[in-house]
């Protein structure tokens, strides 16, 4: 086990950058408009699952080790014993407000030990189970913090998370490649004809471009079929998950405007178009989806 001061260190190294990774991702991850107290729960859940996956992806030292240790404190934030780290001395206010139950933020971690050992996928369904460890349970903790119990959201909410993982996967094929971490399926990459060298270009071959116009469509279908669930909430949480899939409908819109091309530039939602699409999807219109901004 690691001493206090290694945890305290540890926990500052992977903090630093937080907020300033938040700028990047693809939704808000707290919208302004939320309430106070929605803001500081939704930022605690943020810090926790940046800072699982900043040990698993660039903690130095022994990553497996960092990550396991961290899960043991894990427990502690359900119980009455001392949380050295910070992040989870933060997270454990949010788990008592709303009772929030321990398992999804156990996944998470499961995922990045995962990575340490995985570092390819067979099929496209190799690759959604990973996605239920990395990126389902994110969505669940979210509607606890809402405290929104319905087990039909559920399936709806998984749908939208596998996809946004998804996109974010495609938006950093080349980065991940060169950490000698590929997760484009191995099918898919032999069926378009697509060598793991490719992914090291800097530009995208024309097969990797067909790959990509490929994942993201499949990306976008489970967008699509999990958006139902923003009809389903109602006040704050009908905004914060809106927010979400809006998120992800501009970025799969930033995909369709590259052509495919991942390499060379970096593909990223714009702002004006994921706050159109987050209007249209409060008031149940299609539009979400058409848009070219």
């Amino acid at each position: 086990m690691r001493t206090t001061a290694e945890v305290r260190r540890a926990g500052t190294a992977v903090s630093a950058g937080l907020r300033a990774r938040e700028h990047t991702e693809n939704f808000p991850v707290a919208l302004r408009v939320l309430p106070r107290r929605h803001r500081d729960d939704l930022h605690a859940v943020y810090a926790f699952a940046r800072t699982v996956d900043e040990l698993g992806d660039s903690a130095p030292g022994d990553r497996t080790a960092l990550l396991q240790d961290f899960d043991t404190e894990l427990n502690r934030v359900w119980t009455d014993a001392t949380v050295t780290d910070p992040v989870l001395h933060r997270l454990r206010t949010t788990v008592r407000a709303h009772r929030l139950r321990p398992e999804p933020f156990h996944r998470l971690v499961q995922a990045n030990l995962q990575d340490q050992r995985i570092r390819r996928y067979r099929s496209f369904e190799d690759l959604l189970g990973y996605c239920r460890l990395s990126a389902d349970p994110v969505g669940r903790i979210v509607l606890g913090v809402f405290e929104r119990h319905d087990p039909a959201l559920l399936p709806l909410s998984d749908r939208v998370c596998t996809a946004l993982q998804l996109l974010e996967h495609w938006q950093d094929i080349g980065e991940d490649a060169r950490a000698g971490r590929i997760y484009l399926p191995q099918d898919d990459l032999a069926e378009h004809g697509v060598p793991e060298s490719a992914l090291l270009a800097s530009t995208t071959s024309p097969e990797l471009r067909a790959l990509i116009r490929f994942e993201v469509d499949r990306a976008a279908r489970l967008l699509r079929e999990g958006s139902p669930i923003v009809g389903r909430l109602d006040g704050w949480a009908r905004v914060c998950v809106g927010g979400f899939v809006a998120g992800g409908a501009a970025t799969a819109a930033a995909f369709r405007r590259s052509r495919g091309e991942v390499l060379a530039r970096v593909v990223r939602p714009s702002r004006p178009g994921t706050v159109a699409r987050l209007a249209v999807a409060l008031v149940g219109g299609s539009s979400v989806w058409e848009a070219t901004t």
